[in-house]
């Protein structure tokens, strides 16, 4: 059963192993640094389908599916799924998987979606609720694009602050038992608002519930940024990375830039994609994580790695009413062994 560790972290003495994992990406994310290490690309981002929704789905489902064959398990097998993605109702993660008959725990944390779906995950396994579970998002930079701004029709100009929404998915098959990365640790974030009201500056408004979440993880653990190999943050790109190693070091006297990555930084190359800020969206985390970083922990060139997905909690109907912008930001602890 799950530990309270310190006020806000929970200890998984179980430790589950994450025993398989995929990522599908686009074209663009594939003519990235890690285009290689996705375990497909597709090159036509509608993925054979009429809608970019639909797109969206079958990323969503081709992820889960890849990654259950990658652990040896049947759909049939596992007891639970958790997931979410950015459109209305989650639609791009129910219309996906509503045909392998998994038991779906739908969440939504914008961003931090993986982060959150990895914990709930090992949280249930842990806790003896599920043999078997998958966690699993996804994100479209398309879809997202209509629902949170504008469609590409309309050919706005985006500003320096803005990301780019990946067109990628991510899933990973957790077990009590098994061989692979362990979930050692979860912590739950604490919603965080410093009144930001762009859209497209989601760095600046996800920045501050990082902050928020590092600084409680390490008080909670009793540890240093130094006893990590990697803080990988996703998704705050350039202008939130710069923001969370400002506001961690004034607030907290934490300094974590020699161990600090940026999903939003790796996925793509900032020097010549045109991206502008970074990547970001569900899938951007998800698709580092799967493609890139549980191979090194599986391999154990990475030991200890502090995995904290950011989102905004955001809507079309909160920002056409001039709300600001609320930051969420999930821990998970991922060791080698």
């Amino acid at each position: 059963m799950p530990v309270r560790q310190g006020r806000y972290t929970l200890t998984l003495p179980s430790r589950p192993a994450i025993t398989g994992w995929a990522a599908i990406g686009g074209k663009k994310e594939g003519q990235g640094p890690l285009g290689e290490e996705f375990d497909y690309i597709y090159e036509d981002t509608t993925a054979g389908e009429n809608t970019w929704e639909k797109a969206e789905s079958a990323l969503h489902k081709d992820a889960v599916e890849r990654a259950l064959a990658s652990s040896g398990t049947k759909a049939g097998d596992v007891d639970m799924i958790f997931s979410g993605d950015l459109l209305n109702q989650c639609i791009g993660t129910t219309f996906g998987i509503r045909e392998l008959g998994i038991p779906l725990a739908g969440l939504y944390g914008a961003c931090s979606t993986m982060a959150l779906s990895l914990g709930m995950a090992a949280i249930m396994t842990d806790g003896g609720a599920a043999g078997t579970a998958v966690a699993a998002t996804v994100s479209h930079f398309c879809s997202a694009e209509k629902q949170f701004r504008m469609p590409l029709e309309y050919g706005g100009q985006r500003p320096p602050t803005a990301q780019w929404t990946a067109t990628a998915a991510g899933a990973a098959v957790i077990k009590q038992k098994g061989e692979g990365p362990r979930v050692s640790a979860v912590i739950i974030g604490r919603i965080q608002d410093l009144g930001i009201k762009d859209s497209n500056n989601m760095g600046a408004a996800m920045a501050p519930a990082a902050c928020s979440t590092i600084a409680d993880f390490l008080r909670d653990t009793n540890t240093r940024p130094q006893d990590y190999d990697l803080i990988l943050t996703g998704d705050l790109g350039s202008i939130g990375s710069a923001l969370l190693i400002e506001l961690l070091q004034k607030q907290e006297n934490i300094d974590i830039s020699s161990v600090q990555a940026d999903c939003g930084l790796m996925l793509y190359d900032v020097e010549k994609q045109d991206v502008h800020a970074g990547g970001s969206g569900c899938g951007c985390s998800a698709a580092v994580l799967c493609c890139h970083v549980l191979p090194r922990l599986a391999s154990g060139e990475l030991k200890k790695v502090l995995l904290v997905g950011t989102g905004a909690l955001m809507s079309p109907v909160s920002t056409m009413q001039n709300e600001s912008i609320p930051g969420i930001a999930h821990g998970v602890l991922l060791t080698s062994k």
